[in-house]
């Protein structure tokens, strides 16, 4: 390289917040109040995680600070990509929900380097000591709200049974998927043992109910070959499942095969993130229940969390024992979710301002 050709090239690293051997300047180069923050997303076919992501850009300019927001379309490589961009760029702050909670140690080193903190948004990321906080919800309670709704419904406690469940549960690469099976499963697996609840399958390991990248499409498949297997003659009587875009698979599914037809009422579906069309269904009388989490108020974590440490505070957390990642315990901020169906879905979501009485008509 000509010397005119590398002096062009320290130029250019310095013009996008890179010093001219690589490692960029960060959050502690200068003042950070105001700079870039990368916003990296898991995808846009899930409408809450574009809430989220527009959740967060409004907050972080609202406090004045410039935003990247990228969508990796559930491709890893596209999101490290981006990730790599964003600290090209010159990113103080980067606020990620990862595809693959595991896939993300070589980037998030860079980022380090760099002097770049990095909040785990949702989704913990895994197998790195380079993630310095962690915003989520109490993903084992989301769980437990789930299974409890079906234990409710049913009216186990008073003895009644048995019933048939089938069981779903996450992506294998996402973190919470655990939390969430473990929560719903502390609550049906006493039900279980005693036979009151019956698993026609006999699928009952996380491995053998999880759904890649929360497909809806692939719980469709599952749920059909369950079907055509398991239910020739005997009939559903509630799922499990953990995510609304799961539930809708489902749902389609049981109603290929007559559920929700003439004398054949659909079973108990769970769901979560309170999605439009999922809140539809609900008060359609299709899926039963949705557990919501406020994804403003995670927005509103996630920009307390990346302020407080551009500006030399601390960051609030109320859990630092909970979410090891194979490397340490990420502090966190848990917000409480909330079950919701057809008694409760105007109370919560209509007056609470998630959604108008005019979107869900």
């Amino acid at each position: 390289m000509t010397g005119l050709a590398a002096a062009g090239l320290a130029l250019a690293l310095t013009a996008c917040g890179q010093s001219a051997n690589g490692v960029g300047d960060g959050a502690k180069g200068g003042d950070a109040k105001g700079g870039l923050i990368g916003i990296a997303m898991p995808t846009k076919s899930s409408e809450r995680w574009i809430n989220d992501g527009d959740n967060m850009v409004k907050q972080f300019q609202a406090k004045g600070y410039k935003t990247d927001l990228q969508y990796g379309d559930n491709v890893v490589e596209n999101q490290v990509s981006q990730i790599e961009n964003m600290i090209t760029k010159g990113a103080k702050l980067l606020v990620v929900a990862a595809i693959d909670g595991s896939s993300l140690t070589n980037v998030l080193h860079r980022a380090a380097e760099a002097k770049i903190p990095v909040i785990s948004y949702d989704r913990l990321i895994r197998g790195t000591g380079d993630v310095d906080y962690y915003a989520t919800f109490d993903n084992f309670k989301v769980g437990v709200l789930q299974g409890t709704y079906i234990v409710d419904k049913l009216d186990l406690a008073s003895g009644k049974g048995p019933f048939n469940v089938e069981l779903f549960a996450g992506s294998p690469d996402d973190n919470n998927a655990t939390f969430f099976f473990q929560g719903a499963m502390s609550v049906l697996q006493p039900y279980i043992d005693q036979k009151k609840l019956v698993v026609q399958s006999g699928q009952t390991g996380f491995s053998q109910v999880a759904t890649l990248r929360w497909d809806g499409g692939v719980a469709q498949s599952r749920m059909d070959n369950l079907l055509s297997k398991s239910y020739t003659s005997a009939r559903v009587d509630a799922v499990l499942s953990p995510y609304d875009g799961i539930s809708i698979g489902i749902l389609s599914s049981l109603k290929g095969v007559g559920y929700g037809g003439s004398g054949k009422a659909l079973p108990i579906v769970t769901g979560q993130d309170a999605e439009l069309a999922s809140v539809k269904s609900l008060i359609a009388g299709e899926q039963t229940q949705t557990v919501y989490k406020d994804t403003r108020e995670l927005a509103k974590v996630a920009v307390q969390m990346g302020d407080a440490l551009l500006t030399g505070g601390k960051p609030e957390v109320n859990d630092t024992k909970q979410y090891q990642n194979g490397v340490k315990v990420v502090p966190a901020y848990l917000l409480p979710p909330v079950s919701v169906d057809k008694e409760n879905y105007r109370k919560v979501l209509v007056d609470g301002g998630q959604y108008t009485a005019d979107q869900l008509k």
